[in-house]
């Protein structure tokens, strides 16, 4: 992995109800295409970036945005940098080794239900056209 000189604070959005020193880790379901296993955790520098990962995350529980710290090294995430936004403007980011979570962010920017369907509309029709192994 690149050497990365963001040095954070760093989040993670989802809808895992997590307490501060669990650790997040590669190895389980992407949240946008179920039928894929991870072998990184993704993260990012920006916290919108994480609410809207939490917002879009599967499942009917309340999204959660977490600070996290990475335990390892990580590098730039490439279904971003390399294919949407070149020089990762995004601060988007990818580890294999686990995440520990710091704190829950509380007071995160949350999306209006018509932007989060826009982004849902968005998703659905990146997988309607095959184009679907861009997104996590």
């Amino acid at each position: 992995m690149d050497a990365i000189e963001d040095v954070g604070p760093f989040f993670h959005g989802t809808k895992a109800q997590l307490m501060v020193g669990d650790l997040l880790s590669a190895g389980f379901r992407s949240n946008y295409r179920p039928e894929v296993v991870m072998n990184h955790i993704y993260f990012t520098a920006l916290l919108s970036g994480a609410g809207l990962a939490a917002e879009l995350a599967p499942g009917h529980r309340e999204p959660r945005v977490y600070r996290v710290e990475p335990t390892g090294e990580f590098e730039d995430d490439p279904n971003v940098t390399d294919k949407k936004f070149p020089g990762n403007p995004t601060r988007s980011y990818r580890s294999s080794a686990p995440l520990r979570v710091a704190e829950e962010i509380i007071d995160w920017p949350r999306l209006t239900p018509e932007a989060l369907q826009e982004w849902r509309d968005r998703l659905a029709a990146l997988r309607a056209d095959g184009r679907d192994e861009i997104i996590n």
